[in-house]
């Protein structure tokens, strides 16, 4: 490889995983609303770009060590490397309800497993014993909401494919009930952070990263998750006793999702048009298309356990607007590409 291309690969940001998330969600999205030749072209991108991100990122650890240690202990880009947890969900996700390659899906739902129980601790125990931290204005964002959003991924995905196991059915969705309310514990306290943040220390329009809209797209997913444990509720003994709880505390996740996304688009306006901030291709930005296609796909989900057909209308208008985002930032990847031979930006 040419000095710019291992370049580009050392610098690889750790969030570059959305990508998958977002693509992969949007094509599940397109699916549930009837475009069968978007959600495969959509399958298609991720069949390629998830395998080349593990690629890349192996590469990454085997030749620059210390490069990936330095992220694991930062407080903006560590958070990132949960992209790779949700991604891999969310890839099983597409591919069970796509193709309904179960066994490919329990596959890659072991990974995500796995990768969890390794990322969440190595993450956390590294930013907790670091002995020079940023100030609470530096050092936190919505970017760490996405250790909710992996967390949540193991529940979705489980849910998923407990239909498929028979005996390993109950266990399974057990430990999706679980990972569910960890999800939505998680998510409390850190944006009991994040908005303390928003509103007690200056904020500049360089602070309103993209990934803010993970503020929303937490609670969208905690939101899927809720979903999916309520359709299985008919099959478990444990889930029918507390049906009404896991229903009432979706219903909450859906309501938090929602008051999100005024503000958000209030707050990119005051950044993009009142403060003039470019409007420039980051990888963060697959941390706000992601969101959009999340709630797409939840509120479909929620219109159907909660008898709401009502609500379809949003997901019906919503998936056009998610799909615009996701080729805009696609545009913007291919232009970025095209002007440097590399993979990655720090």
């Amino acid at each position: 490889m040419s000095g710019s291309r291992m370049d580009a690969i050392r610098t690889l940001h750790p969030a570059y995983f959305a990508f998958v998330m977002a693509t992969g969600i949007l094509s599940i999205a397109a699916h549930l609303m009837g475009m069968r030749a978007v959600a495969f072209a959509l399958l298609a991108v991720n069949v390629v770009a998830f395998p080349v991100l593990w690629l890349l990122t192996a590469i990454r650890i085997a030749r620059f060590p210390r490069d990936v240690l330095a992220d694991l202990t930062d407080h903006q880009r560590s958070v990132g490397f949960f992209t790779a947890v949700a991604g891999t969900s969310v890839f099983g996700s597409q591919i069970m309800i796509l193709l309904g390659a179960s066994t490919v899906a329990l596959a890659l739902w072991v990974m995500t497993l796995l990768l969890w129980m390794v990322l969440v601790y190595t993450v956390f125990t590294a930013l907790t014993i670091k002995q020079s931290k940023p100030t609470l204005d530096q050092g936190i964002s919505g970017g760490w909401l996405v250790a909710v959003v992996a967390t949540e991924s193991v529940s979705t995905l489980g849910s998923l494919l407990a239909p498929e196991l028979g005996a390993g059915r109950e266990p399974l969705l057990f430990v999706s009930l679980t990972f569910w309310l960890a999800g939505g514990m998680l998510y409390i306290w850190l944006i009991s952070l994040i908005f303390y943040r928003y509103t007690f220390f200056k904020f500049s329009p360089s602070d309103l990263m993209p990934p803010y809209w993970i503020n929303m797209g937490a609670m969208a997913i905690s939101t899927l998750a809720g979903t999916l444990l309520v359709a299985n509720a008919g099959a478990s003994p444990l889930l029918r006793r507390i049906e009404s709880f896991t229903l009432g505390m979706t219903l909450f996740f859906w309501a938090t999702a929602t008051w999100w996304i005024p503000m958000l688009v209030i707050l990119g306006f005051w950044r993009h048009v009142a403060r003039r901030f470019p409007l420039t291709y980051s990888p963060l930005y697959w941390g706000a298309v992601f969101p959009l296609g999340m709630y797409t796909v939840c509120t479909y989900r929620l219109a159907a356990v909660a008898g709401a057909p009502f609500l379809l209308i949003i997901p019906k208008v919503l998936v056009f607007i998610a799909l615009a985002a996701w080729s805009l930032s696609f545009a913007g990847l291919i232009r970025s590409l095209a002007r440097r031979p590399g993979v990655g930006e720090k």
